[in-house]
C-alpha cells in the first residue's frame, strides 16, 4: 500500500493560469452575442439558456492549476481509499465556480484519468461528441439548473481530454416512481460499481448529500452502499468558507466555524477534507419555465 507524499500539490500550471485549448474552436461556433444569457441575480452573474451561451460560456473558463497543499496524513488517506477500493469520492456543494478545479487538482495530484460524475446516464453520448468535436446537442437534461452541469466542468473536461487519456463515467439515471431516497442511492451506486472496476482508478463527484460512507439522517447514501461492496473507500468533502453558488437559484455559503485560509487537503477525523477558502458562483445551464419538459401525451 502506497502512502501519499508529505507535501503533495498540483501545479500542472505553475500558479499561472492556463487556457482551455479547446476555447477558440467552442467560441468560433457560438455566437458572439448577449443571447442566452440571463440574470441569477441583482449583481448579474449569468446563467445560460441556449447552448451558443453554454459553449461561449465554457469557452471563456480559464482552467487554471488549483496550488492544492495536502498534509502527508490527508494524502495517505486519500491515497489508500484509491489503493484499496479504486475510488475516491469527492463531495461537493453543486453551483461553485471552483467544483471542477478542485476535482481535476485531485485527478492529477493522484494521477487519475477516470472521472465519474453525477449527471443522468442519457447525456453519455453528448459528452462523448462534446469531448471528440466542441460541439453540443442541446438535451433537455443539461437545463436543470441544480449547479451538477455548469460551463466550468465542461471547460475542465475538455481540458482533461485535450491534456491525455480521460474517461467519463455519468452514473445517475432514472428513478423508479416508487423509490424513496435510499433507493435511488442505491442505484446510483450499482450503475457507479458497474462501471468502475475495482482495479480502475476513479474520482466519483457527487453531492454532499450522497458521499457520506456511514448512514445518514436522510438514510442510506450513496457512499455508504458504495462502502459495503468496497470497504476502503473514503470521501473527500469539500469544506466551503464563503461566497456563492448557484442551485437552482443564487446562494450564500454561511460557516459555522473557522474559514480555511488556503486551499489545502486536511485530515478531519480520519477523512482528507479540501478546504476552500472562498467560491464564486458557477455559470449554470438553466432553463426555469421548462424543466423537465412535460411527458409526450398519447394519442
Amino acid at each position: 500500500m502506497r502512502a501519499g507524499p508529505p507535501e503533495l500539490k498540483d501545479r500542472s500550471s505553475n500558479s499561472s493560469a492556463k487556457c482551455l485549448p479547446l476555447a477558440a474552436r467552442l467560441l468560433g461556433r457560438a455566437s458572439r452575442g448577449r443571447a442566452g444569457l440571463c440574470a441569477c441575480h441583482a449583481v448579474r452573474v449569468p446563467c445560460v439558456t441556449s447552448v451558443e451561451g453554454l459553449l461561449r460560456a465554457a469557452g471563456g473558463f480559464v482552467v487554471a492549476g488549483v496550488d492544492l497543499a495536502a498534509g502527508s496524513a490527508a494524502a495517505a488517506a486519500a491515497q489508500q481509499s484509491v489503493d484499496d477500493s479504486g475510488l475516491l469520492l469527492l463531495g461537493e456543494m453543486h453551483g461553485a465556480r471552483e467544483n471542477p478545479l478542485l476535482a481535476r487538482a485531485l485527478m492529477r495530484a493522484f494521477g487519475i484519468t477516470r472521472l465519474a460524475l453525477a449527471w443522468d446516464e442519457d447525456l453519455a453520448p453528448v459528452i462523448e461528441a462534446f469531448l471528440a468535436t466542441g460541439t453540443l446537442a442541446g438535451r433537455w437534461l443539461l437545463w436543470s439548473g441544480d449547479g451538477r452541469i455548469t460551463a466550468g466542468r465542461l471547460a475542465v473536461l475538455a481540458e482533461l481530454a485535450t491534456a491525455g487519456a480521460l474517461e467519463v463515467i455519468l452514473f445517475d439515471g432514472a428513478v423508479g416512481a416508487e423509490w424513496d431516497w435510499p433507493d435511488r442511492d442505491k442505484a446510483t451506486a450499482g450503475r457507479l460499481l458497474a462501471a468502475a472496476p475495482a482495479p480502475a482508478r476513479t474520482v466519483v463527484v457527487a453531492g454532499h448529500a450522497h458521499t457520506p460512507t456511514r448512514p445518514t439522517q436522510l438514510g442510506i447514501p450513496m457512499g455508504a452502499w458504495l462502502h459495503r461492496q468496497r470497504p476502503g473507500v473514503r470521501e473527500v468533502g469539500t469544506d466551503y468558507g464563503s461566497g456563492r453558488y448557484c442551485n437552482t437559484q443564487p446562494r450564500r455559503f454561511t460557516h459555522p466555524g473557522l474559514r480555511p485560509r488556503r486551499i489545502q487537503l486536511r485530515r478531519d477525523h480520519s477523512l482528507p477534507v479540501p478546504g476552500l477558502p472562498t467560491a464564486e458562483e458557477a455559470i449554470v445551464p438553466h432553463r426555469s419555465g421548462g424543466w423537465p419538459p412535460p411527458a409526450p401525451r398519447t394519442p
